[in-house]
């Protein structure tokens, strides 16, 4: 019997194994969550293994965090901030992914065909200003609508400042990011779970920060819808490759295609 718990303990059995596996893959660190309901989320709080119980580790131990990179904080952002700071990081990054999301789908939808004006055409960076110019009505009620948003995220998740100590301070209660939205209910009750979901969301979220930020710096270059330039660019690859290889094909001139994805000179090859 010494000799067997001698080798078990050696090797471990594929149960050990197996749960050793489980816990390294559950073990994130630095994120935030989708949208969620009120209601469950006051059970949550109650659980030991709730969503809520935030830790000391990095960023609270808040999922996210991703190999390659790890627990990413090249600027030391959170070096020395306090729970409520990191808090407060997790919920901006949350709501700007968001947003960046919304903006990357109008991008790419507006621009092929706008679902609310028809004469709104043209890069997405002008439509707000057509818009505004064509139909001020329906800014002023977007920007009313867009408001009352931001104050009741500040209602469910901000302690109310009633000194000076609590300004910034957000509830004990609230998970960054959450304000009780989930009409489909899609939001998991297990922490696991809602850990990956969480992990997605954030992704996604960095992912169209970034997306979204090429899209407004390129179409300030050339003002070209960006689908036009990813058109363009496709084109450049086949003619520099027809080029390469000497086939004389029906695909572009170079000199011209590089001078409309770098200028604003009409497109010849796509534009309407």
């Amino acid at each position: 019997l010494r000799r067997r718990s001698q080798l078990l303990a050696v090797h471990p059995t594929p149960t050990k194994m197996s749960k050793l596996l489980l816990a390294l893959a559950l073990t994130p660190a630095a994120a935030f969550v989708g949208p969620a309901a009120a209601s469950k989320a006051t059970s949550l709080a109650s659980e030991p293994e709730s969503r809520y119980d935030f830790k000391e580790g990095f960023c609270l131990d808040l999922p996210g965090a991703l190999e390659p990179m790890g627990q990413w904080d090249p600027a030391g952002f959170t070096a020395d901030a306090s729970p409520n700071d990191i808090r407060r990081f997790r919920e901006a990054e949350t709501q700007h992914g968001r947003v960046a999301m919304l903006a990357v789908l109008g991008f790419l939808v507006a621009e092929s065909y706008h679902p609310l004006f028809e004469d709104v055409t043209g890069p997405a960076i002008d439509h707000l200003t057509q818009v505004r110019k064509e139909y001020p009505a329906f800014f002023e009620i977007g920007a009313l609508a867009i408001g009352g948003l931001e104050v009741n995220r500040a209602l469910v998740g901000w302690a109310f400042p009633d000194t000076r100590e609590k300004a910034g301070v957000l509830n004990e209660d609230y998970y960054p990011g959450d304000v009780g939205f989930d009409p489909l209910g899609l939001k998991p009750t297990d922490k696991a779970e809602f850990d990956e979901m969480a992990t997605k969301e954030l992704q996604n979220g960095r992912l169209a920060m970034l997306a979204a930020a090429g899209f407004i710096a390129q179409e300030l270059v050339n003002h070209k819808p960006i689908i036009e330039t990813l058109k363009l660019l496709i084109l450049l690859d086949e003619s520099e490759i027809d080029k390469t290889l000497g086939l004389n094909l029906p695909s572009g001139d170079i000199p011209t295609i590089e001078l409309e994805l770098e200028t604003g000179a009409k497109d010849t090859f796509f534009g309407k």
